[in-house]
Parts: C-alpha cells; sequence; structure tokens
C-alpha cells in the first residue's frame, strides 16, 4: 500500500494497483490537475520497491550485475537495466550511490525476486541486501516550477543541479534526500525521500508550503509520460531488448559482465533492433495491445495510449517494425483507424526526458 494511504483518502484519493502495489489513480479530475502540472509544478507518490546494499563490495557487486556503471561517488545516481540470458530486459532501476549503502528504487514488485536471486550470488563478497521498501517514501516533484518549489522548503541545501545527482536537507524539522530527476514526465522534476515516519510531513510541506503543489496521481503520471515519450517498464520495457526501446543511454558496453558476450550483439547501441518504440496520433483511442497495421500487414502493437489533456486528441506509444511507413492504421472497436507516425516527444515542457527512444538512424 501506500505510505500515507490515510492522507489521500482524506484527499479523496481513488486507488489502483501497479505492480502489486496500492497507488493513488487520481483524486477527482485528473485532467485539471494535469494542466496544473503542465503549467506550475504537482507532487505524486511514487509506488517503488526500494532495495538496500551494503558492505565493502557492493559497489562492485551492482556493478557487475546491471548494464549500466555504478557511481563511486556519495551523491550520484543512474538509470540501469537487469538483463536476462537473451539480453531482454527483466528489470530497470535507478542505483544511487549513499556513501555506505548504495539505495536502488526498482518496480515494487521486482524488490522481493531482485533481492532473493542476488542473495544467492553473494559468494565469498562482503555484500548484504535487502528490501527496505517499507522504511522509505518517495515523492515526485514536477512541472516547470518544480525547482522553485524545491527551493522553497529544502533547508540546509541547495537543489541539485546535474541529473540523479542528490543532497541532503531538511523540510521544516524532517530530514530529506532530494534527487533532480531524468525528465520522465517532460518537465523538471525531483524526488523527494524520506523516512516512512515523516512522510506526511514532508507531503504537507510539498502540497502546502512555499509554493504549491497539486497532488496527482498514476493517471496524471501515465498521460505526462506518454506526452513526454518516455516508455515505462511493464508496458513497454519489460522483455523487450533494450535498443529496440530506444534506452541507447541505459547501456554501457565498455563496462561488460552485466551480460554474457554471446548475446552482446543483439542489444548493443550500433545494431538496428527488430523493432522500435515510435508515437502514434491516432483518429480514435486504441487498447493496449491494439494491432498496428501497414494495409493489411500487422506490423506491431500499441503499448499504451490517452486522450492527451494537453492537445486534446488521441495518442500512443507503439512497438512496431523497425522501419514501417508513416501512415498506419490501427484497430479500435473492430475497425482500422488511421494513425499517424509522429516524432516524440508529443508535448514539448521544461524538460526533455532521458528515457525518451533514441535509435542509431535518428537524426542528430
Amino acid at each position: 500500500m501506500t505510505v500515507i494511504e490515510g492522507v489521500h483518502e482524506d484527499h479523496g484519493a481513488a486507488f489502483r494497483e501497479v505492480g502489486g502495489r496500492r497507488v493513488v489513480d487520481h483524486y477527482g479530475k485528473p485532467e485539471r490537475v494535469h494542466r496544473a502540472v503542465r503549467t506550475v509544478v504537482g507532487v505524486i507518490e511514487m509506488g517503488y520497491g526500494v532495495v538496500t546494499v551494503t558492505g565493502e563490495d557492493r559497489v562492485d557487486f551492482v556493478d557487475d550485475a546491471v548494464s549500466n556503471r555504478v557511481p563511486t561517488t556519495d551523491g550520484e545516481g543512474v538509470y540501469a537495466l537487469l538483463l536476462d540470458p537473451d539480453g531482454a530486459v527483466e528489470t530497470d532501476m535507478y542505483v544511487y550511490n549513499a556513501g555506505e549503502r548504495l539505495l536502488l528504487f526498482v518496480p515494487p514488485n521486482r524488490a522481493d525476486p531482485l533481492v532473493e536471486d542476488w542473495r544467492g550470488k553473494t559468494f565469498v563478497q562482503d555484500v548484504e541486501i535487502r528490501d527496505a521498501t517499507d522504511e522509505f517514501a518517495v515523492f515526485g516533484v514536477h512541472g516547470p516550477q518544480a525547482t522553485e518549489k524545491i527551493a522553497s522548503v529544502l533547508n540546509h541545501a541547495a537543489s541539485p543541479d546535474g541529473s540523479l545527482s542528490f543532497v541532503r536537507g531538511t523540510m521544516v524539522d524532517a530530514g530529506v534526500t532530494v534527487i533532480r530527476g531524468d525528465g520522465l514526465a517532460g518537465e523538471e522534476g525531483f524526488e523527494v525521500v524520506c523516512a516512512a515516519d515523516v512522510a506526511e510531513e514532508v507531503f504537507d510541506t510539498l502540497e502546502n508550503r512555499g509554493l504549491n503543489a497539486a497532488p496527482f496521481g498514476y493517471r496524471t503520471w501515465e498521460a505526462l509520460t506518454l506526452e513526454a515519450g518516455t516508455p515505462l517498464f511493464e508496458p513497454e520495457i519489460e522483455g523487450r531488448i533494450p535498443n529496440g526501446v530506444g534506452l541507447r543511454n541505459a547501456v554501457d558496453f565498455e563496462k561488460g559482465c552485466f551480460v554474457g558476450q554471446e548475446v552482446v550483439a543483439r542489444i548493443e547501441n550500433r545494431g538496428r533492433p527488430p523493432e522500435r518504440l515510435v508515437g502514434l496520433s491516432c483518429e480514435a483511442l486504441p487498447a493496449a495491445g491494439a494491432a498496428v497495421l501497414d494495409g493489411d500487414a500487422a506490423v506491431g502493437e500499441v503499448t499504451r495510449a490517452v486522450e492527451s489533456p494537453t492537445l486534446g486528441e488521441p495518442i500512443a506509444l507503439a512497438a512496431v517494425d523497425y522501419d514501417p511507413p508513416a501512415d498506419l492504421t490501427v484497430g479500435v472497436d473492430g475497425d482500422a483507424v488511421a494513425a499517424e507516425r509522429t516524432a516524440l516527444p508529443f508535448v514539448d515542457g521544461s524538460d526533455d526526458s532521458a528515457r525518451r527512444p533514441r535509435y542509431p538512424d535518428d537524426a542528430a
């Protein structure tokens, strides 16, 4: 469940599950809140699973397992992937070096399996791996005035500058860690991490103190990230080859070890993947899983679609054959409706998503 479920209930929240965890879907009128985030700033409780890795060999152990280089400096983070033996994504994660421990943010249903799997691989290394999800709350702060919002309530530290870097400070009397995000909503963003026992105080500060922030839920989060062209774990990333969803910055092939060399050619960023993730502007709203057609031939499927609150029209992400034509159709209620390939992002905001698909043949 969420860390502050009672607070969300007092705000009139409707709930649902994401990755097996109960999260806020919306507080009512999600389209209005969407516009507030796009124009000012909003706050959301994120439903991460949290894994801590401690011990003298913690950096080397995680670095050997994941696709990107783990930071060695306190205050830095990286987005990385855990791949299966065929090079497909088992989970994605953020890895933060917090001094004496690494802090990993993973999809909520991946924390327990990751801990169990890695505990079986420690051998003689000095590493302790633990599911610490219940000990933390994580709040996302997003919008063109997110930096001003954080500056108005963060004490004893300045807002972090670099993507996925973080600082420690306080909000009123509560200790917090503030991470600069990587633009997943297409807007400036931060994540505020605190102990679970001060989560209500921190959420109240983020919502009401300094520059007010509109609370929003996962319905708005998913619409914002779709407009930004950001692939999310369950609909777009899980089980796919990294370069098939354009995650060129998530894999460092110089480091080795994270996957057998026999599969490197399949996922190397310079290679041409069998599919790519594209944006579609549609005449009607398709469902996830709807067929994408070139004439009578199926060339892929919709991964996620929404009636864009910003654009006022249906938009979708789709996994398709690598080089389909610009004019396609999608299946909607048994009919084939027009869909046009559209450059990502659909909406330009105050930041560009670091996870927006990028391919070797993209124009510079």
